[in-house]
């Protein structure tokens, strides 16, 4: 049966007018989306819909992903689609296997488990990228810092790093020694989606991993590290080099074993000032990106900080591939300020999915249009929420896919 597909995007006086195809909602009763709706006009795009049917239709064994092409600008029918966090507490599915395995560290840490766990939104809505279940401190424990994650509490550091001596205890990674069952998960995923849909593997960044070492866990104020990074900075530098060097090993090795592309997130580096970022964040990322593509030139790097509006600039100047850009920042002014070399992900808010099929469709429309059809990966602008229903969380798929330039 063929797709049906809806008019193109309409512009005038600087707006884009976008009439909605009708759908179902969750009950099964049509919803009526002819009126049309108004988003600023950023680029010369028009975008199109069509089912959801043939927005899903079998993949070429032998093309890329479509991720990946867009990232390096080819020219793609439609943006690349996944979320942050797509795998986790918001599906039936994944709660009802914690009840039978209780802690975080037992699901990430064993092979057919994070397995299991990444491939459930993939099962259930065929993303664009299909990201490992882990945690960005997992690799702690082999660089000889202990840590567990407990239900209601968070990370928790047991011995938490202040001075010299604690510095020189922390170990380089050795991940086939330490992770094994990291690089075990990505090799299966691999094996499983094939090219319809890119691997993605992801890290922590040594100013975010150093905020949980020093602070013992997680951290409102950051006063601690801080206190570190002023009051003893030669102590808090080789900590950040120690971490920066495991990091770049931990990169590589997720890489090696079928990782098509990797996000580093640095999540608190932007409660860092402009100034500090400068001396505590940027050079390590500098340091991870150049030393990571010395070796694997064309794995796509991803960064991402929540609300790193103020930060945009200087973490573009990185040189990753990608800059993930949260929704606190407008997409059109991202791309005035990082240019459209860089490629871009985002940045829908996560909480606008609690909002009705109709609002959810808008906001995506008005995301793609102002990142334009040129290197996008559409996402949200930080991981999925709680609570998030489900059959939201499918329709923000089905109309990301349906999306035709």
């Amino acid at each position: 049966m063929a797709a049906m597909a809806a008019p193109p995007l309409s512009t005038s006086g600087g707006f884009v007018s976008v009439a909605s195809a009708s759908s179902s909602s969750s009950s099964g009763s049509p919803l009526s989306r002819a009126q049309k709706f108004r988003i600023p006009l950023q680029t010369n795009v028009t975008v199109h819909c069509a089912e959801p049917t043939e927005a899903a239709a079998e993949v070429d064994p032998t093309t890329e992903p479509l991720l990946l092409r867009a990232v390096r600008g080819e020219e793609v029918e439609r943006p690349p689609v996944w979320m942050m966090r797509q795998a986790g507490r918001y599906m039936k599915v994944y709660q009802d296997l914690c009840e039978k395995h209780p802690t975080f560290r037992e699901r990430s840490e064993n092979v057919d488990l994070a397995v299991e766990i990444s491939l459930q939104p993939w099962r259930a809505f065929q993303p664009d990228g299909v990201i490992l279940f882990s945690d960005i401190l997992t690799p702690l424990t082999g660089m000889n810092i202990p840590f567990d994650i407990l239900k209601g509490k968070g990370p928790i550091i047991h011995n938490p790093i202040s001075t010299s001596a604690d510095v020189a205890q922390v170990r380089e990674l050795v991940p086939s020694e330490a992770v094994p069952y990291v690089g075990e998960a990505l090799t299966a995923l691999r094996a499983e989606v094939g090219n319809a849909a890119a691997v993605l593997g992801f890290v922590g960044a040594p100013f975010t991993l150093a905020s949980y070492i020093v602070e013992g866990g997680s951290s409102k104020h950051f006063t601690k590290i801080k206190q570190l990074a002023f009051g003893s900075p030669a102590i808090f530098h080789s900590l950040l080099q120690k971490l920066a060097e495991s990091v770049i090993i931990y990169v590589r090795y997720q890489a090696d074993c079928g990782a098509q592309a990797v996000q580093i997130f640095d999540s608190w580096a932007t409660h860092l000032s402009p100034i500090d970022f400068e001396v505590y964040s940027l050079p390590y990322l500098k340091q991870i990106v150049s030393e990571v593509k010395s070796t694997h030139p064309n794995l796509p790097l991803i960064l991402y900080a929540s609300g790193s509006g103020g930060l945009l600039e200087r973490m573009a100047s990185t040189g990753v591939d990608v800059l993930s850009i949260d929704w606190t920042v407008d997409m059109a002014e991202a791309r005035q300020r990082i240019g459209t070399d860089l490629a871009v992900q985002g940045n829908m808010d996560p909480a606008a999915l609690f909002g009705t099929k109709e609002f959810i469709e808008r906001r995506i429309h008005d995301t793609v249009a102002k990142a334009g059809r040129h290197k996008h990966i559409l996402n949200l602008g930080h991981g999925v929420l709680v609570g998030t229903p489900e059959d939201h969380v499918a329709h923000f798929f089905e109309v990301g896919k349906s999306i035709r330039y």
